[in-house]
């Protein structure tokens, strides 16, 4: 909440503020994403080429940067590594994973920026008395993009048949 207390203590370096977390937090992203590219095959091809990984990696495959978009965007701790992870393993395009990263923490670190010019130090207990919208607001997000992804998205082509984790 660091953006919240340095908007409110200089207004003039809001933007400013909230365009570097936007920056650092894109970095730190594409750090964990390329390292899951890079080394995430293997791992997929062994743990999820039947059974429940099986259905979580056609479920990421079809759904996944929904699932970046909710935890990104909310100040609510969310996990994200794990989809972050799963992005980069599952080959989503960069420049789609980038762009959806990085407009959800522009949203969440420059809305966090605007709560503190706009309140002060009244910013966290504002957002501790409202954590139960916010993650109603989450759910509600996250139902309606599936749901979007669902019936108006790609329909999701057949996966190739992932090799035997072990066999020669």
């Amino acid at each position: 909440m660091l953006i919240v207390y340095l908007s409110y203590r200089n207004h003039e370096a809001a933007l400013l503020v909230a365009g570097l977390a936007v920056i650092g937090s894109l970095i730190g992203s594409f750090v964990l994403y390329f390292l899951a590219r890079k080394g995430g095959e293997r791992y997929l091809a062994k743990y999820t080429s039947k059974g429940r990984g099986a259905i979580l990696r056609r479920w990421f495959t079809r759904y996944g940067m929904v699932t970046v978009v909710v935890p990104a965007l909310f100040p609510i701790p969310l996990p994200m590594k794990i989809f972050i992870l799963s992005a980069g393993a599952l080959g989503v395009h960069p420049l789609v994973f980038a762009a959806v990263v990085a407009g959800a923490r522009s949203i969440r670190y420059f809305g966090l920026a605007w709560l503190g010019i706009k309140l002060g130090g009244g910013t966290m207990p504002y957002l501790r008395n409202h954590a139960r919208v916010m993650v109603l607001i989450a759910a509600a997000v996250f139902i309606g993009l599936f749901l979007i992804v669902h019936y108006f998205g790609p329909k999701p082509k057949a996966e190739p048949k992932l090799a035997a984790a072990g066999r020669a």
